[in-house]
């Protein structure tokens, strides 16, 4: 099956919508490529990436997007595409608070404070200028 190209427009629509996909990292200390499973979310304009809350550690691919934010996203569902992009972490508790809100819904999780606490979260900025999720 071939990858379109992320100016596609198939692609580009496909970003807009939630979806499980595949995100490559580059390891902080290693240099090798890291490809996990992971649920892409679109929510008011922005691309973005949480997790479960976890209290005990912090994932790897999130102090692997702290040493270099240059990330590929791998659709693989109504799209095959890989969209390199440029992530940033999210920490600020104003900033959190409505993405991880958004993907509570779409979970339908009612632990917003457990997740505020512990949910990884990543902005994506897709490096395409045919496409720029809004600015957070």
């Amino acid at each position: 099956m071939g990858a379109e190209s992320p100016e596609s427009d198939a692609t580009l629509s496909a970003l807009t919508r939630s979806q499980v996909i595949d995100l490559t990292t580059t390891g902080r200390r290693t240099g090798r490529l890291r490809r996990i499973e992971i649920f892409l979310h679109y929510d008011d304009g922005r691309l973005f990436i949480s997790g479960m809350p976890r209290s005990d550690r912090t994932r790897d691919w999130i102090y692997n997007i702290g040493a270099d934010p240059h990330v590929v996203v791998h659709l693989k569902q109504s799209v095959v595409a890989d969209v390199p992009a440029t992530a940033r972490v999210v920490a600020d508790p104003d900033e959190r608070r409505p993405l991880i809100e958004a993907a509570a819904r779409r979970w339908r999780r009612t632990d917003i404070e457990e997740m505020m606490r512990h949910s990884p979260l990543i902005v994506l900025n897709v490096d395409d200028t045919s496409y720029r999720p809004r600015e957070g």
